[in-house]
C-alpha cells in the first residue's frame, strides 16, 4: 500500500503491488525464446556469432 500524503491525496505510480511469502515465489513466465530449447547446431551458431562480435569489438579497440 502506498502511504497517503498528509494533504489527503494519494500518489499512484502506475504499478501494482502484491505480496507473497518465501513459500510462494513468483510463478514462471513463458519466455519468448530460450537457449535451452535451441538445438545443438543453433547453439553453436549463436555462440560463434557472439564470439565473432566480441572479437570484432576487441579488434576495433586495438586499431
Amino acid at each position: 500500500m502506498v502511504p497517503s500524503d498528509p494533504s489527503g491525496h494519494r500518489h499512484e505510480h502506475g504499478h501494482v503491488h502484491h505480496n507473497h511469502g518465501q513459500a510462494s515465489p513468483h510463478p514462471a513466465q513463458a519466455a519468448p525464446w530460450s537457449i535451452l530449447r535451441m538445438n545443438v547446431v543453433s547453439r553453436l551458431g549463436a555462440a560463434l556469432a557472439v564470439s565473432a562480435a566480441l572479437w570484432g569489438v576487441v579488434w576495433m579497440a586495438m586499431r
